[in-house]
């Protein structure tokens, strides 16, 4: 998925994939107004379809293959 510019909020846990429920990893901020989340899944699914009618596409995918760094537990 190719991302464009970036709303200003990130997606939480509580975003919600409009799909199926499942955590949202992209935001598709639509040319008519309102917006749409979807999953992963959903997103590679819908992308050529999404890129037509999307204003800017917020995609956080990469969220899923980072590896969380280790706590200093000094701090």
């Amino acid at each position: 998925m190719t991302t464009v510019l970036t709303p200003a909020s990130p997606l939480t846990a509580a975003d919600r994939c409009d799909r199926c429920g499942a955590q949202a990893y992209l935001r598709v901020v639509l040319t008519s107004g309102g917006e749409l989340l979807f999953c992963a899944h959903h997103g590679r699914k819908f992308e050529p379809e999404l890129k037509k009618i999307a204003a800017e596409i917020q995609d956080e995918t990469d969220r899923l293959t980072t590896v969380p760094t280790a706590v200093d537990e000094d701090r």
